[in-house]
């Protein structure tokens, strides 16, 4: 091979091991991923590499396992701020007299400004690359995000009740129409509609937020079949299921991600499977709440893209996806009746491409494929509890902590170098969260 026909590129990531989740169920072994300004150049075995690429900088990772960047579907990243403030309480109980009052007392511009910068050193430090927020003030969080370089949709929230962000649905959906139009396209920035459940928004605002999606595109994300309470009161009140009621209104449809779904009996799969959709799947928050068991094998088997969140630390406590997919497994176990339900390589493809299938990016990210955006991350798994290692993808699902990520790239940028991270000034954070625990707790 001639001088001509080697290729410069600018890194060059030698891993032991590779799951690129496409192809789905492969781990390849010492592979070299190749990294071009924003984008994967290629990714080919690491003797080829060496005929075919010379890279301004190499990084070898002879102890680790490279997958694609992680992505969290939902969450309320400033509720960090909120972490074991009220635990151990039912959803409502929760809700009514401990998280509302507290929101209304402390919540403003500088509270989601330090309550993102927290989620976010947390989410990088354990391998999200990509996350999903539904809170107030959401023009904040979008350039914070943006200002770190992380990838995040951005749902505004959309309620009938004035809140210390809007003054009701009219006024929810000015901003939120404001906020889709200055972000819609933005390489990192992706805005969404948040309605926040069927029993705090009416019918009303439901199809004004419908018809929004429709002409801007933006995707619609709504907690729904969340517990068993909320199910059965909206049938006393209105003979219908949520879902039924969703379907009616137009929510249900290609571009709608649905927050929980504990509850789902036959129609509610039918109306799902003919609607399209993705479920994104909160088994943690589900597990400390009480709130029930969404049955994630059943809807995979009709052909339904399930993804996963971490829901808000006040009700998880941590937001560290790596936990939440052994969790996801292990139950999903449980709830089928079969141990070979939710694999490791499926709880993978729901972190990653089953996600980016949702934010209608999985052209773009989700997979270690040539020509994707360069959104990666690095697992060391050379620590004694990951030790021996026969199955790589087994180890990161049951084995892991999110604290073995050692690398971090979101659009070639590296955001985690040797588990530290590049872009956000962690002791000036620490000191802002400080200042906010003894607020709260005076």
């Amino acid at each position: 091979m001639t001088a001509d026909t080697i290729t410069a590129a600018d890194t060059r990531i030698n891993a032991r091991w590779l799951i690129p989740m496409e192809p789905f169920g492969v781990v390849l072994e010492h592979q070299a991923v190749i990294l071009q300004g924003s984008r994967i150049a290629d990714v080919l075995p690491q003797s080829e590499a060496d005929q075919k690429f010379r890279t301004r900088e190499t990084i070898n990772l002879d102890q680790h396992v490279v997958l694609p960047g992680l992505i969290n579907l939902h969450g309320h990243t400033a509720m960090s701020l909120f972490r074991g403030m009220a635990d151990d309480l039912p959803l409502m109980t929760w809700l009514n007299d401990h998280i509302w009052p507290a929101e209304g007392r402390f919540v403003s511009e500088p509270f989601v400004l330090d309550g993102t910068r927290l989620a976010m050193a947390e989410m990088l430090r354990t391998g999200t690359t990509t996350f999903s927020d539904m809170y107030f003030f959401p023009e904040v969080t979008a350039q914070v995000a943006h200002d770190v370089g992380m990838r995040a949709q951005i749902c505004f929230p959309l309620l009938d009740n004035p809140t210390v962000w809007g003054s009701g649905p009219e006024d929810y959906l000015r901003k939120g129409a404001d906020l889709i139009a200055l972000w819609q396209h933005d390489d990192y920035i992706m805005p969404a509609i948040g309605p926040h459940a069927p029993y705090t928004v009416s019918d009303q605002p439901l199809t004004a937020a419908v018809k929004l999606a429709e002409e801007t595109g933006a995707a619609l994300q709504i907690h729904l079949h969340e517990t068993a309470f909320e199910v059965d009161e909206a049938v006393k009140a209105t003979g219908k299921r949520p879902v039924f009621r969703m379907a009616e209104l137009g929510v249900l449809g290609p571009n709608s991600q649905y927050v929980h779904m504990t509850q789902i009996d036959d129609s509610d799969l039918e109306h799902l499977a003919r609607a399209g959709g993705h479920i994104v799947h909160c088994p943690e928050s589900n597990l400390k709440l009480a709130s029930g068991f969404c049955p994630v094998q059943k809807l995979i088997d009709s052909n339904i893209n399930v993804t996963i969140g971490t829901d808000g630390a006040a009700s998880n406590n941590d937001l560290d996806l790596f936990g939440e997919l052994k969790t996801a497994a292990m139950v999903a176990k449980v709830v089928a009746g079969d141990a070979a339900a939710v694999s490791a390589h499926t709880a993978l493809k729901m972190a990653t491409i089953n996600g980016a299938r949702a934010l209608g990016r999985d052209h773009e990210l989700g997979s270690l494929v040539p020509g994707k955006l360069a959104d990666l991350i690095a697992v060391d798994l050379s620590d004694p509890f990951l030790q021996p290692v026969y199955d790589p993808a087994s180890h990161l699902v049951y084995s892991n902590h999110g604290r073995a990520v050692s690398h971090s790239w979101i659009h070639g940028v590296p955001q985690v170098q040797d588990g530290r991270l590049t872009r956000i000034d962690v002791p000036d954070l620490m000191l802002r969260v400080s200042d906010w625990r003894n607020k709260i707790l005076s």
